[in-house]
């Protein structure tokens, strides 16, 4: 047995809630069905766990068994994890016609000859995604199984969402994809979050739209088919106009799921009486960043509630439809940094 298995297990172990534990173990399919119906999933965490260590290593567990429920346990709470999004571009003939034996071949090959010591596990899922763990290691030293890289891979899709890529790997990973899907590059696109399945529906337009068939004017020069001054107070009338508004520019369904939107500002910095400021040769720098649960159906309540001015800023009504939460604003307009491949 590896000196580091129990460690990872009792890690991976501990991150399972306990409602999920019995369903996580069962698909796992490491423990026999009597060592399943021998635990008693009401008792404590920690005896529970201590219980479940001894099965494991009473059948000789291994990195790889581990790695497999580590990987069982990411795609069932992949929203413990922040995700960054990618695209691929400029792709072979036969690029979406992916045989996933291939595929896996030749990522893992490219990757094993760029570095020595480098763990890989992957699975197809129901959802015709392609799951990658990679951990890494170098020349010489073992692979960090504590702290990997996750890659989702939507097939038929130039899209890949991963998550805990650092700067020492991305040109690694970035080229055993692209090999992998027959693809020229490979690069951010700035859209970032937790929920994977809002940033899979932004990407590939899975959720309602809202769609403008005229430019919005603000309410007071709007007419409403619903300005029945004999009728409706005028405080349920402005509240049916921001409603309208809110609906015109979300939709009137629910929305992808966004934690932040970040607005960088890069610009030359102009007051006449500011001398100092103004003469500068680098442009002027700074950030805004919203947070929330749950971004756009934030800011889409705000505008019901009268709260947020309406019509809203294009360079946040604009975010679902861009697909981006990341921009940056100069003196050209906004648009999305520039960033390396992965």
């Amino acid at each position: 047995m590896e000196d580091s298995v129990i460690p990872f297990l009792e890690k991976t172990l501990q991150r399972i809630p306990s409602s999920s534990l019995k369903s996580i173990l069962s698909e796992w399919g490491f423990l026999s069905a009597e060592q399943l119906q021998d635990l008693h999933f009401q008792q404590s965490k920690h005896i529970l766990h201590n219980k479940v260590l001894a099965f494991c290593e009473e059948n000789g567990v291994r990195i790889r068994h581990v790695i497999q429920l580590d990987m069982i346990y990411n795609h069932e709470y992949p929203n413990k994890r922040n995700w960054s999004v990618y695209q691929f571009s400029g792709q072979e003939d036969d690029a979406l016609v992916l045989n996933m034996t291939e595929f896996s071949q030749k990522f893992k090959v490219n990757l094993k000859d760029l570095l020595r010591h480098v763990s890989i596990g992957m699975k197809k899922c129901e959802d015709d995604a392609v799951w990658i763990r990679v951990a890494w290691g170098d020349n010489f030293t073992k692979p960090n199984q504590f702290k990997p890289t996750y890659v989702v891979y939507q097939l038929q899709t130039p899209y890949v969402f991963i998550s805990n890529l650092n700067v020492k790997h991305r040109p690694l990973l970035s080229q055993a994809l692209v090999i992998a899907t027959k693809h020229d590059e490979i690069k951010e696109i700035q859209l970032r979050g937790r929920c994977l399945k809002s940033l899979k529906d932004l990407v590939l337009r899975r959720y309602k739209q809202s769609f403008q068939t005229h430019q919005l004017k603000p309410l007071q020069e709007r007419n409403s088919p619903e300005r029945d001054q004999g009728i409706v107070h005028e405080h349920a009338k402005r509240l049916a106009d921001l409603k309208e508004v809110a609906t015109q520019t979300f939709g009137d369904g629910p929305l992808p799921k966004l934690e932040t939107a970040v607005f960088k500002l890069e610009t030359k910095f102009k007051d006449p009486e500011n001398r100092i400021l103004t003469n500068r040769p680098e442009p002027f720098r700074c950030a805004v960043k919203f947070s929330s649960p749950s971004f756009l159906e934030s800011l889409k309540s705000l505008v019901t509630l009268g709260i947020a001015s309406a019509p809203v800023s294009p360079l946040l009504s604009s975010i679902p439809q861009k697909a981006r939460n990341h921009f940056v604003i100069s003196e050209r307009g906004p648009g999305v940094p520039s960033t390396p491949a992965p």
